[in-house]
């Protein structure tokens, strides 16, 4: 193949090849295993006690199943129709006001939302205005590691010109988060927009959306909303009528946590066994197929149309510090308010729990709070008046991730939620790397030892150093994650994890 021919078997992307036995053993969902199930992810531990019953029910469950994206009705099972409740809290509804005006599944309505006009401008113009408009609005990646998003793109668009791919990462399997869910499912040509603007950005003519298997009515919906799209010209060898060419598929995955960090997503769009690969080269340079890849998440695309049409300033007005535009944020079910929320960067956490969560349901007491996912840092209650802000979560030792709030109230015991989240993160280890595969089982029966008052001190000692090592020495996110959650709970929880290792 030469070195500008696009590879034509995505057999792993399109689903109509049969998986490798290899390959289909990586894997937990393949024959959607997860239908009917209930959920026994983070959001749903911390509401167990809301619903016993179906809670042993998802500890039943062989596979296991993390996250449906119903955390705003937790312990969940199986596919909710209804959308949560979703409010704009910010000046403008950058992300979620399309939806909370009703939404737009079908062509003529997002037309009649506007959408599509960005395509419109920018291809009459240069693809160097779309990327300088990217690069200066300070969009940051809303997926996880918040990454400047014009530096991520620059990176692709610098690479020799040839066959390029842009891919949406809508593998949004961190526990508590529901946005991307529900911006495919009601406001999918704006997901569509925003890849064909990348695309024309960085020199890219084909993309893929990789939608989690869980999410089978979003797969649907996109699948519908891309020939639509196609059909009205908005797709294919002319885009809008120009000389621009750009194609899309949205592919389904399999049941996989790790598929959210990027080389391993590519390579189960490869039809590989999807196991996360050392850095450098990164995507950028050396992605998809070999090839340059831009890899964006689903919220991340969705800022691109506003910041197009209304231009770079416009948006960095919205937010503070380094952390510009809007964040969408998704509240669990122990919430009294859970649902969808859009806020400015800068609001507290203390703003988020009490004023738009409207504190805990039933006048719980607030033990602490996740926010992206059970593999981030917690947040106590004596440090919820840190602003919302990629570096300031960071400087506590948590983050903003994926913006799924989760909150844990006095019901939660601390040293079985470090059981629950290292048995999570044992389970959807990819297995690459020794500290990753062994080292967040080992904590994990550290911990089912602590529980049962067979730990003493020796034991707690291994646990740091274990967490050291996963710290240090992870191949990716998902072992340093595991890290900088025990780092944050050995701190601020001793009174909780000190006795179970006397």
């Amino acid at each position: 193949m030469s070195p500008t021919q696009a590879p034509h078997d995505t057999a792993g992307a399109n689903g109509s090849h049969e998986l490798s036995d290899d390959v289909a053993s990586f894997y937990h969902l393949r024959h959607g295993e997860f239908q009917g199930r209930a959920c026994q992810g983070t959001a749903c531990f911390a509401a167990r006690h809301l619903n016993p019953g179906r809670w042993a029910e998802a500890m039943g469950n062989d596979p296991r199943v993390y996250c449906l994206g119903e955390c705003f009705a937790s312990p969940a099972k199986g596919q909710i129709a209804q959308l949560p409740p979703v409010r704009v809290c910010s000046r403008e509804g950058i992300v979620l006001g399309r939806i909370a005006a009703g939404g737009a599944r079908s062509l003529s309505g997002a037309l009649s939302q506007g959408r599509y006009r960005a395509i419109a401008q920018a291809v009459a113009g240069a693809p160097a205005l779309v990327l300088d408009a990217v690069d200066k609005s300070g969009l940051r990646g809303r997926g996880g590691a918040g990454f400047p998003t014009g530096r991520k793109w620059r990176a692709v668009a610098q690479q020799p010109p040839g066959v390029k791919y842009v891919v949406a990462n809508a593998d949004e399997g961190d526990a508590g988060a529901y946005i991307d869910r529900y911006l495919m499912e009601d406001d999918p040509h704006t997901l569509i927009e925003g890849m064909i603007l990348a695309g024309f950005a960085v020199g890219a003519t084909r993309g893929f959306i990789y939608v989690r298997a869980e999410y089978p009515l979003a797969i649907s919906i996109l699948r519908s909303a891309v020939e639509d799209a196609r059909a009205a010209g908005w797709l294919g060898p002319s885009v809008a009528g120009s000389k621009f060419a750009f194609e899309l598929e949205v592919t389904a995955g399999h049941g996989s946590y790790v598929c959210g960090e990027e080389t391993s997503l590519l390579r189960s769009i490869e039809g590989k066994r999807p196991e996360v690969m050392a850095r450098p080269p990164y995507p950028t340079e050396s992605g998809l197929f070999g090839r340059p890849t831009l890899v964006n998440n689903v919220e991340t695309l969705v800022n691109v149309p506003w910041i197009v049409l209304h231009g770079a300033e416009a948006y960095a007005a919205f937010g503070f510090s380094r952390s510009r535009g809007t964040k969408a944020l998704s509240l669990n079910s122990l919430f009294a308010r859970p649902g969808l929320y859009e806020v400015e960067f800068g609001v507290t956490v203390r703003h988020i729990v009490e004023e738009l969560g409207g504190g805990l349901r039933d006048g719980g007491t607030l033990k602490g709070v996740l926010i992206g996912g059970p593999i981030i840092g917690m947040i106590p209650p004596h440090l919820i008046d840190t602003p919302l802000g990629f570096d300031e979560l960071a400087a506590i030792g948590a983050g903003v991730g994926h913006g799924g709030v989760v909150a844990f109230d006095q019901n939660t015991s601390i040293p079985e939620l470090v059981q629950h989240v290292f048995s999570f993160g044992s389970y959807e280890s990819c297995g690459k790397c020794t500290p990753c595969r062994s080292g967040s089982g080992r904590v994990e029966r550290i911990f089912d030892r602590a529980l049962d008052g067979r730990a003493g001190p020796a034991e707690l000692k291994e646990c740091r150093e274990l967490v050291t090592a996963l710290k240090l020495s992870s191949l990716c996110g998902h072992g340093t994650g595991l890290a900088r959650f025990a780092e944050s709970i050995l701190k601020h929880y001793p009174a909780e994890i000190d006795p179970c290792f006397k």
